[in-house]
This record gives C-alpha cells, sequence and structure tokens, in this order.
C-alpha cells in the first residue's frame, strides 16, 4: 500500500467514525414580509449561556480529535514555524529626534515597539505587549504621539476583542500615567494640545461581545484627568447607528469629524471641521451621499481632500472654505487612487493599475513633479510624513517578494533599501503570473496564481482559491511566509480579485453590492472553472478559502457549485444574512448587503444567504469553519448556527467531514503568533488529508 492510498483510506477512516454533537432545534420562526423562516438554533446567539458554552466544547472535542489524528499534523506546524522564525520590522515614522519602529525576532506572540535616536542610534523598548498577559493575546492597537512627542496615547485589545482600552505614556520616562479610557472602539487617538479625541460607546449592556453598538460618542481626553470628565464632543442620539470618528491635521489647528450612516445604506460621509478655540463644527459635506470625503491636510484656512464624488476612481481637490468652492488638484485617472499624503511639502498619491500600485509625487497644487520606481509590480505602502521631512520610508511587498522597506529622498527621487528582510528562501525559486478570466457574463476578473517554478499543469496540484469581494477593499499582492511551505508541497496559491472590491475604483465595488452581490460568487465560481480547465488543478485538489465576507462567499458558493471543490475553509463568515445587523456593529454592512427590513433586498439574501440554503442531503465538500469565542465583529453565532444546520441536514449524506473550529482567547483574527500558526497547521492538515496526500 502507498503512502496516498493510506492516507485517503484514513480519511474515509476519520469521516466515517465521525460522531458529530446532536444540536438541539427550537420551534422559532419568523416573518420576513410574508415569508415564514425557521431559525431552530437561535438559542446559540446567547455567547453567555452555558448550554452554548457546551455545545462548543463538544464541537471542538470532534474537531480537534479528528485534527488530532492525522499523521503529519505536527511536521506541518514545524515546516510553519521554520519560515515564520525571522526578523520582521514595521517602516520607522519619525518624531522629534526618534525613530518609532515595531519587531518581532520571528515567534514572538505579539510585536515589540522600539525607539532609537537618529537612524543609527541605539534601539529602546517603548512596550512590549507580550508580558501584558500570560498566554500573549493582549495587543497593542494603537500608538498615538502627540505633537512635541511627550506624551502618547496607547490601545490595548485583549482576547482580540474589537474593544480598546486606552492609556497615556510619558515618552520622557516610559511610565504609564493613570489616564484610563474604556470602552473604545472604531476610533483613532487624535491629538490637540495636551489632550486627545477618540470615539466610543457607551457600557454595554448584556454581552459586551454580542450587544448591538449604538451611540457612537466623540469626547475630548485632557491628561491627568479621569474619564468620567472627558468633555463630550459630539453625538447624535436620533441616528444610534452611525460612526463619528475624528482626525486632527499636523498643525493641530482643526479636529475633522467625519460622520457615515452605513447602516442606513449610505456607503459614504459627511465632514465637519472644528478650530482650535471653536465651540461649533462648521460644514463641509453636511448631507450623507454614497460619496466619501477625507481630509489629508489643512494648508493655509484650505483643506486639501480624498474623494470620490462624481469620480469612482477617486480624485484629489482642494476646498476653500471662505468662498466654499472646490478645485481639482489630482484630477480622476482611469486607475483607482489607493490613497494620498502629504510629506516634505510634496503630495504622494499611490494609484492601482491592475492590482498593482504604482506612486507619483506632485506638489501641493498638484503639477507632477516624478514617478516612484518601485521594485517590480506588488504592492507599496508607506509615504506619509511631516512637512520638514527630507525623507520617507515605504514598503514593498509581492506574493514571492517579502515586506522591504525602503527610504525615499525626496530631493534627489531616489530609493534605497533601508531593511531588508531576512529569509530562509530563495525568493527566485516562486513565480506569480497575473491571469485574467472570464466571469459569467463576460467580465473579465484578474487573479493572481502563485507556485514553484517547475509547476507541471497536469490537474494534480493541490490549490487552495482565496477570496473577498466585498466592502470596497482590495486584494492586492502581499507576501506571507506561512505559503511557503505549501509552495514547497507543489501547492498552487490564487487571490482572485472579485468585484465588490476596491480593485477598479467604486464601479467594481457597486458592481458586487445588495441586489448585485451574485456576481461576486460567479465571479469565484469561474475562477475555480477557470483554474479546472487550465490544468492547475482538479476539483478533487481544489480548496476554496476566505475570512468575514470571504467567509460568506465560501459559504454561499459551496451551496451553489459543491462538486466544484474538494476543500472548503469559510472563516469568521457572515452567514446568517437576515439577522446579521442585530449584533454589534453589523448594522454597519447594511450598505454593501442591504437588510432583510428591505422587501426587496430580503429577497436576495434570502437566496443566498449561506444558513438558509444548506439542502438536506446535500454533499458538500470537506469543510472546516473557523470561528473564535471573542469575535465581536462577526459574531460566532453565525458560524455556529451554520455548522449545526451544515451537520443536521448533510452529515449523513456528505462522504466528507463537516467541522468548526473554535479558537478561544482570539478574534476577528488570530489574536497572537502561536494561535495564528496552530490554525494554519490545522488548515494545511485537514487540506491535504481530504486531498488524498502526503505532507512530506
Amino acid at each position: 500500500m502507498n503512502m496516498v492510498t493510506a492516507a485517503i483510506m484514513a480519511t474515509d477512516t476519520f469521516a466515517q467514525q465521525l460522531n458529530y454533537p446532536k444540536t438541539k432545534q427550537i420551534e422559532h420562526t419568523d416573518d420576513y414580509h410574508g415569508t415564514k423562516v425557521a431559525d431552530p438554533y437561535r438559542w446559540l446567539e446567547d455567547d453567555r449561556s452555558e448550554e452554548t458554552a457546551a455545545w462548543v466544547k463538544s464541537q471542538n472535542e470532534v474537531t480537534f480529535g479528528y485534527l488530532d489524528k492525522i499523521p503529519f499534523k505536527g511536521k506541518i506546524f514545524a515546516d510553519l514555524e521554520k519560515a515564520y522564525n525571522y526578523p520582521k520590522y514595521s517602516a520607522p515614522s519619525k518624531k522629534g529626534e526618534y525613530f518609532y519602529f515595531y519587531k518581532n525576532d520571528g515567534l514572538q506572540n505579539q510585536a515589540v515597539l522600539y525607539r532609537q535616536k537618529g537612524l543609527k542610534g541605539t534601539p529602546e523598548v517603548v512596550i512590549d505587549p507580550n508580558k501584558l498577559s500570560a498566554d500573549g493575546t493582549t495587543r497593542l492597537t494603537v500608538f498615538s504621539l502627540s505633537k512635541n512627542g511627550s506624551y502618547a496615547v496607547l490601545g490595548f485589545s485583549k482576547g482580540g476583542s474589537d474593544w480598546q482600552e486606552y492609556q497615556v505614556m510619558d515618552m520622557k520616562t516610559l511610565a504609564m500615567l493613570s489616564d484610563k479610557v474604556e470602552w473604545v472602539k472604531v476610533s483613532g487617538a487624535a491629538w490637540q494640545g495636551d489632550g486627545f479625541y477618540y470615539s466610543s460607546y457607551p457600557k454595554p449592556e448584556g454581552s459586551a461581545l454580542a450587544a448591538k453598538n449604538e451611540n457612537h460618542q466623540v469626547y475630548y481626553h485632557k491628561i491627568g484627568t479621569a474619564q468620567n470628565e472627558d468633555k463630550l464632543i459630539f453625538e447624535d442620539p436620533a441616528n444610534p447607528q452611525r460612526f463619528h470618528t475624528v482626525g486632527t491635521t499636523e498643525d493641530e489647528q482643526y479636529a475633522v469629524l467625519s460622520v457615515s450612516d452605513r447602516g442606513k445604506g449610505k456607503d459614504g460621509n459627511g465632514l465637519w471641521v472644528l478650530k482650535k478655540g471653536d465651540t461649533n463644527f462648521t460644514a463641509i459635506k453636511e448631507e450623507i451621499t454614497d460619496f466619501s470625503y477625507g481630509v489629508i491636510e489643512h494648508i493655509n484656512g484650505d483643506f486639501l481632500i480624498e474623494t470620490n464624488e462624481n469620480a469612482p476612481n477617486s480624485k484629489v481637490v482642494l476646498y476653500q472654505p471662505k468662498n466654499k468652492s472646490w478645485k481639482n488638484v489630482l484630477p480622476e485617472k482611469p486607475e483607482p487612487l489607493q490613497g494620498a499624503g502629504t510629506a516634505g511639502g510634496k503630495l504622494f498619491a499611490l494609484y492601482s493599475k491592475d492590482v498593482t500600485t504604482r506612486v507619483y509625487v506632485y506638489d501641493l497644487t498638484g503639477k507632477l513633479e516624478n514617478e516612484v520606481n518601485l521594485p517590480g509590480l506588488g504592492s507599496a505602502s508607506g509615504f506619509g510624513g511631516e512637512k520638514e521631512d527630507s525623507f520617507v520610508f515605504y514598503t514593498f511587498t509581492s506574493f514571492n517578494y517579502p515586506p522591504t522597506i525602503f527610504s525615499y529622498d525626496i530631493a534627489s527621487k531616489k530609493s534605497v533599501v533601508f531593511r531588508a528582510p531576512e529569509v530562509s528562501f530563495k525568493p527566485e525559486d516562486y513565480e506569480t503570473k497575473q491571469v485574467f478570466y472570464p466571469s459569467k457574463d463576460g467580465t473579465k476578473i484578474p487573479a493572481f496564481v502563485t507556485y514553484k517554478k517547475g509547476l507541471k499543469l497536469d490537474g494534480s496540484n493541490p490549490t487552495i482559491l482565496y477570496g473577498y469581494g466585498g466592502f470596497n477593499i482590495s486584494l492586492t499582492p502581499a507576501f506571507s511566509p506561512t505559503r511557503i511551505p505549501f509552495l514547497d508541497q507543489g501547492g498552487v496559491y490564487v487571490q482572485a480579485n472579485l468585484r465588490g472590491g476596491g480593485e477598479y475604483g467604486e464601479t467594481w465595488h457597486e458592481q458586487g453590492m445588495k441586489l448585485k452581490k451574485q456576481n461576486v460568487f460567479d465571479d469565484f465560481i469561474a475562477a475555480a472553472e477557470f483554474l479546472i480547465k487550465e490544468k492547475y488543478t482538479s476539483p478533487e485538489r481544489l480548496a476554496i478559502q476566505g475570512g468575514s465576507n470571504g467567509g460568506l462567499l465560501v459559504g454561499a458558493v459551496m451551496n451553489q457549485r459543491p462538486e466544484l471543490f474538494k476543500v472548503a475553509f469559510p472563516a469568521v463568515g457572515v452567514m446568517d444574512m437576515l439577522r446579521f445587523h442585530k449584533f454589534t456593529i453589523g448594522w454597519n454592512w447594511i450598505a454593501d448587503y442591504g437588510s432583510s427590513d428591505n422587501a426587496e433586498e430580503f429577497g436576495v439574501l434570502y437566496g443566498y444567504s449561506p444558513l438558509h440554503n444548506i439542502k438536506e442531503g446535500g454533499k458538500y465538500p470537506a469543510t472546516m469553519i473557523t470561528t473564535a469565542d471573542h469575535d465581536d465583529r462577526v459574531v460566532p453565532a453565525h458560524s455556529f448556527k451554520y455548522a449545526a444546520e451544515l451537520q443536521t441536514k448533510a452529515a449523513a449524506s456528505s462522504a466528507n467531514p463537516l467541522l468548526i473550529r473554535i479558537d478561544t482567547n482570539s478574534g476577528h483574527g488570530a489574536s497572537n503568533t502561536k494561535k495564528a500558526l496552530e490554525t494554519q497547521a490545522d488548515i494545511y492538515a485537514f487540506l491535504f488529508s481530504n486531498m488524498g496526500l502526503v505532507w512530506k
């Protein structure tokens, strides 16, 4: 008996021996515009009940019992640790005489924040989050320095939750002050004078991890005072499902208030400014529509603003409050504007051409000075700084190009490598190519295909097809060290740039929203068909993967075309499309999905909702759902109810395992390095085992 045959037999045996927990069903029915919809697992929405906890425990016992029997799982974890174990740095940021940066020595659970005087100074630790919790799951989420660098706001998240707690550090002594701000969410820390603006919610009633978040308030905290003394700057109780966030201009002369109303389906924001010393905000854009506005900088009383108003690919304009005029600085281009920022008296603009970055430097009036020569086709980020800076840092990466930090000298217009990663593999051994394939309606969809050189197109390659397709988010080329061991095993990694994302501007986004969401699923299905047709893989060797909105994607296409895929990994997915807006900030997604409260939108949502379209007696791919107990963005009840329905309706008819893996002390993403590597090892082990392969 050869090893492959043994692996197939072992997998079949595992599946046959699985004894799924029986999930209680209750009598509960909702009426949506005359349509009766049963919800027998509504009780699993209570994340605080002992009954739910017992269900989670029993599901994990089955899942980890299955995974622990895969003989090569330990080898996978060891390979992932080896690939991941190298120093990882962030690009430095300058404040006064110090440069600040993050560094992970290799396998640390959290990156450590350092600073040094000058570029050649000796680094000193500012804070090491690894020392803040026994299991390394407390993260540093915010580090915001005051204008003179004397103080900093540090934000902390525990166990993967989106809730943050803010504290203040004295940067002379690196000692924490007594200041403490709680219940912060969807917020930055914007300094002005001897205090900072932040946004928070009232302390939730009931479950802190599931209760709906409403009445987002903006406060100003003065250093050395208690939170109950913070000054309420803005709230809007009449519109409780709005986000209110504040930033400040570099000179701190203005606080900039952004207000969005996504709960009512508006995809844009309103914009107000508050001049230092004034008490009332002045509107730049009072009406909230589907257009977005973001202040880049304040210039002599005028505001440089990035917007997509009548410009789906976005543009940069100058707003002059005195006469309320708008002047184009960077008119819309055929390529989407990824972002713009100022440094050293220049305007840096990042554009996306076929999902790869181009960077241009302009003067502040919009006159083009030069293009920044990047190392190749990939993703660049950074280019931020202050007015007096003579150089800026940026990071460049691609699928086979580990993140490398460059220093760009503004005067000479030249880039030099500031810090290259010390990886143990040879990038030239791997290849990435961009392909374009037709979707169901003929639209050309781009995808990146990455593999080890010498790959044979014979349909036998284990392939992971990854997608997202929503919220105007672009999936750009990026390196992942944990992908290298998979490629070394003959794997193929494919990243599809589906409609609903921002790869080709707002028009591309709109083609995958609300009533047009099926386009996203069609694009993903077409990617699978293309990969099979071109013999990269076959249905027996194809896995699909996606997280959050991408988890919804995987769940939907599993229902629509289960025969196309051998393995599926829906992660932290939005699976109940009729009730997503009932939890935490789920109402914020109505702008992209629509709402079951609307009769027409309900019909579309009900038609593809992963939870509501599982077929009785269906034959599904080997499925491992992943979620976490502290996910308060997409609450785990989505995955709980979906797993219960999948097992109840399809366990008897599916030869493949249908499992849910529920992490603890983790959130919408892994809360530390160890958990991330453990999850990835389980994913690869599940994939290889169910494809009848052995990890060598």
